[in-house]
């Protein structure tokens, strides 16, 4: 019902709306920058609480860069990994 209501509000949508479409291209303009939203990325599970640690998440890149097996195919950019 949520994402049937939620679709009514834009006129692109027909039946339901999962994500939303607030989103907006940001420039990446220095390496903090890109690490900061790497971070996030990896630490949305956590968050989540789906799991304790980014890496343990399957199909997350914070596992290859935590040398460990994923599932995806990742090109890493040249960092060290942050342990939470």
């Amino acid at each position: 019902m949520i994402f049937k209501y939620t679709a009514r509000k834009h006129k692109r949508n027909k039946n339901y709306q999962v994500w939303t479409h607030e989103n907006r291209a940001v420039e990446i303009f220095s390496n903090k920058f890109i690490e900061q939203k790497i971070d996030y990325i990896h630490n949305n599970p956590v968050v989540s609480g789906i799991v304790v640690n980014a890496a343990d998440y399957l199909y997350s890149s914070a596992r290859n860069y935590a040398d460990l097996e994923g599932v995806l195919d990742v090109i890493q950019v040249n960092r060290r990994w942050k342990t939470y």
